[in-house]
């Protein structure tokens, strides 16, 4: 205890001293590290026996040259006995040097993207020492693009990109999800006319004999894949967002013609209406200290890079998604790849919120948008097995759009009194707040701020695959009394059924009750009373579940419980349901005549929840005829091909 204190007070005075000018930094001085007073990180161990705690990174930059030239020191806190240090740095780097306090150290280099030091002494746990790394070369773009370069209407431009695996192609550091760094200084030297964007504030810029180095400084600690620049001819918009806790400064990098000037200051306002939104729902902007700001660049969609988000263009949704992610991937990121929906289901419902709570009326319209977009496959898992397979990281459906519905989910099953304070409470937790998580720690949030046990809930819907579909049968008598049957199929075997609170809206011209069923097994009728005589049912109007292909279905009374055969929908494109309730069972002979009675396609199937596929794919249009044929019975249906 002691003896931290002491490292403490030594990390809180080389802050200070590091404010009095913004370009020296003595290498043989402790790190600026006033956010964290802890040796191991928040979220889980940290790998090769050490936790780096500051890096001071300098390069040159000519975005018109596809080189880095740099210099790295890293100041870091042995966790176990060491007598070697292990970085990660890309084969194609060259390195030329690492020393300690100016001596050389012996290092071997160029066995895959490794860098191993060898250190002149044993390390303890807690000794605090520092090394610099002096390299160059012609990094060679991984994922989705790591250090890439190109041109905006003929001036050239600099990025770079470092999610999952990148950042090793252009510095060397440790690639550690559970190794946040607690701050960093960054010198970007560039030639005129060119700026250097980076993490935190700009606290300097020097020119001399045509270049300018810019300094930028970020004393939040910080995932090494969210440390990041950008160079071109940048112009500069600046404004301010008002917020209960301070007026933030956000600064926007744009290329400079017209039109994209216009944009970027349309995005700033958006961002300066989506702000205040996110830090009422879910607490503080992290980084309120230092400021939020955006920089375009050549990639084709954005990055969340801390403080500064990278923008492959200028639209609302991006904006949000983003902004979301400064909350959810950056102060709280995922502890693993495998989790990387915690980050980008996040940042995808956040974009929703910003239509819920500002924007209502296209809310339904995007949650919907979404769930068709979950549902057009019957597979596909949240927790991601393979974190090598960068695509599979990244898909759209699953990370995004599932991770999104899954927390809407999440909300519709907790209600939003819960949600919201669980949400809060997991980023706040001092075991996570500016660490790293896993699913396992939200899920405990979540349950104790609701009181629920959710085991059956993350077992459904984050290891498992597939989604339900629904049919519903219901009367009403005279009385008012309503009869429904719920059945479900679902689109994958991992999950038999879905518990879920379904919810279905009666109606008629002048009025209009939503009912909430606790659906527990499927053909599970219920009873209850409607004070108005219903003319129709919507099933889940609301869009708050992942699923597909329902169907409602009105029986009179005396027919309740009777099986309907037909098919949905009729006219139809490519697909068609047929369905037969509990009329047929077991294996099927499906056959499907044209209008002249010739066969055209015959298979042989299953009833899945009480439906069977019907494929029209490839067919012409007109009208057809399917044939269910069983041991027992042979039942005939007309399907008409749009």
């Amino acid at each position: 205890m002691k003896a931290w204190s002491a490292i403490a007070l030594l990390c809180i005075a080389a802050d200070l001293f590091a404010q009095s000018g913004p370009y020296f930094t003595p290498f043989d001085a402790p790190p600026p590290c006033a956010h964290r007073t802890h040796v191991v990180p928040k979220g889980g161990p940290v790998a090769h026996g050490y936790d780096v705690r500051y890096h001071r990174m300098a390069w040159t930059l000519d975005p018109a040259v596809n080189a880095i030239a740099g210099e790295v020191t890293t100041w870091f806190t042995a966790t176990s006995a060491i007598d070697r240090l292990r970085l990660d740095a890309a084969d194609e780097l060259t390195i030329t040097a690492v020393t300690r306090n100016g001596s050389p150290l012996t290092f071997t280099h160029g066995m895959g993207d490794s860098l191993e030091v060898q250190w002149p002494f044993t390390l303890q746990p807690g000794d605090l020492d520092s090394l610099t790394i002096v390299y160059h070369g012609s990094p060679a773009a991984s994922g989705f693009g790591s250090f890439s370069i190109g041109d905006f209407e003929g001036s050239p431009t600099l990025w770079t990109l470092s999610q999952p695996y990148g950042a090793k192609d252009w510095w060397p550091c440790k690639q550690d999800l559970h190794d946040k760094i607690d701050s960093i200084d960054m010198f970007v030297t560039t030639p005129l006319p060119c700026r250097a964007v980076g993490n935190g504030l700009l606290v300097g810029a020097e020119e001399a004999n045509g270049w300018t180095t810019w300094h930028w400084r970020h004393r939040y600690p910080i995932a090494h894949y969210l440390i990041a620049t950008a160079v071109a001819d940048y112009t500069v918009f600046e404004t301010e967002i008002v917020l209960p806790e301070r007026t933030l400064p956000m600064v926007t990098y744009f290329y400079g013609s017209p039109a994209d000037a216009m944009m970027a200051e349309f995005n700033a306002n958006d961002v300066k209406q989506q702000m205040p939104l996110f830090n009422t729902l879910f607490g503080t902007y992290p980084f309120i200290n230092e400021q939020y700001g955006h920089a375009r660049f050549g990639w084709g969609g954005g990055m969340e890079h801390q403080t500064m988000s990278f923008m492959g263009g200028w639209n609302y949704e991006l904006a949000a998604h983003e902004l979301a992610h400064q909350w959810f991937g950056n102060k709280v990121t995922c502890g693993t790849w495998q989790d990387i929906w915690l980050n980008e289901g996040f940042a995808t419902y956040l974009t929703g919120l910003c239509y819920d709570f500002l924007v209502p009326d296209l809310f339904v319209g995007w949650t919907k948008a979404q769930i068709a977009h979950v549902t057009a496959q019957p597979d596909g898992s949240l927790l991601r097995p393979d974190t090598l397979d960068i695509p599979s990281l990244f898909d759209v459906r699953i990370t995004y759009r599932k991770g999104a519905m899954v927390l809407h989910m999440l909300r519709w099953v907790l209600g939003d009194a819960a949600f919201f304070q669980g949400c809060r409470d997991y980023l706040d937790d001092p075991a996570l707040a500016y660490g790293s998580a896993r699913t396992t720690d939200l899920k405990a949030h979540l349950e104790a701020a609701s009181g629920m046990d959710l085991t059956w809930f993350f077992h459904d819907w984050y290891t498992g695959e597939g989604h339900p579909s629904y049919t519903v049968e219901w009367t009403q008598d005279a009385g008012g009394t309503v009869s429904l049957a719920l059945h479900q199929s679902t689109s994958h075997s991992s999950v038999p059924f879905f518990a879920l609170p379904v919810p279905i809206r009666f109606k008629n011209a002048a009025q209009d009750s939503t009912v909430v069923l606790d659906h527990t097994f499927s053909g599970q009728v219920f009873t209850f009373t409607l004070p108005f005589q219903a003319d129709s049912a919507l099933f889940d109007p609301d869009a708050k579940l992942i699923s597909a292909n329902n169907l409602v279905l009105r029986v009179p009374v005396s027919a309740f419980g009777r099986e309907q055969l037909l098919v949905y929908p009729n006219p139809a494109a490519d697909q068609a349901w047929i369905h037969v309730g509990d009329a047929l069972h077991g294996t099927i002979q499906l056959a499907l005549f044209d209008a002249t009675g010739r066969l055209v396609r015959e298979r042989r199937t299953t009833v899945q929840g009480q439906r069977i596929a019907l494929d029209l794919l490839g067919l012409r249009a007109g009208a057809y005829t399917a044939e269910l044929r069983t041991p027992q019975d042979v039942v005939r249906l007309w399907v008409v091909k749009e």
